[in-house]
Order: C-alpha cells, then sequence, then structure tokens
C-alpha cells in the first residue's frame, strides 16, 4: 500500500483550511467512535498534518488510547472531500484559558488547546453521493 502523494495531502489541508474547519474521528480501545471538529489544519511535510483545537476530553482519552485517526475535510456544496487516515504521532498543548483549573480539565469543556501532529497512512475521496473509498 503506498502512501498518498503530497499534492493530496495539500489539497485536503487547503479545503479544510477554505472550510474553516475538519472533522476527527477516533475510536476507543473498545473501538467506540467519536468525531469530533477541529478549526485549523496545515501541511507539515509530505506525509504529515498538523490539526489544531480546542480537542473535548473523549478525543483526547481516545487519541491517548488508540492513536489511529481519521481526518475529513469536505466541502459540502460542491460536494468534494478527501479523508485522512493516519496515525497521531505527538499531541502537544498550545494554549490554556485564562484563569485555567486544573481540578475542570476532565469536565465537559475542554480547557488546553492541542494540536495534534499526524502523519497520513492513506487517502481516500470523501462526499455525500456513493463512492468506492479508491486510496487516491
Amino acid at each position: 500500500m503506498e502512501k498518498p502523494s503530497p499534492a493530496i495531502i495539500a489539497e485536503a489541508a487547503a479545503l479544510g483550511s477554505r472550510a474553516g474547519h475538519v472533522l476527527i474521528g477516533s475510536a476507543d480501545r473498545q473501538g467506540r467512535p467519536h468525531l469530533a471538529a477541529a478549526g485549523r489544519i496545515e501541511v507539515a511535510g509530505p506525509d504529515r498534518i498538523i490539526v489544531w483545537s480546542w480537542f473535548c476530553p473523549r478525543t483526547m482519552a481516545n487519541l491517548q488510547d488508540n492513536p489511529e485517526v481519521a481526518v475529513v475535510a469536505w466541502d459540502a456544496a460542491a460536494g468534494i472531500g478527501h479523508q485522512l487516515l493516519g496515525r497521531v504521532e505527538s499531541m502537544e498543548e498550545t494554549g490554556f484559558l485564562d484563569g485555567y483549573v486544573p481540578a475542570l480539565e476532565d469536565a465537559d469543556l475542554p480547557q488546553i488547546e492541542r494540536r495534534l501532529v499526524i502523519t497520513v497512512k492513506r487517502a481516500t475521496g470523501f462526499g455525500r453521493t456513493a463512492h468506492s473509498d479508491r486510496e487516491e
């Protein structure tokens, strides 16, 4: 299985940037899925992307237990999109709410902005119509 081309990864990141968000799919140890949104994406190398967000606690717990992830960049109006499948290589804290309270970190609302560095292993098209999931 070949890695996706850097051009496809760049196209997905540009699409996510234009849309103003990407979707992040994760799963816990038992395979229970969880979907979240992130606001920023950029290319960090030929097979790497960086995604930033105030990720919810469920997403972070899932990624600590199971670093496999799906990132979807999609323009619903145009009907075009990409799904990047990969592995989170690092999770870094990039910002804290003013008045951060460590005891509340496990509460429902995130207090830390994080960036995920993801190595992309596969890419497929994504859309609301029937598609083949053929790797791009």
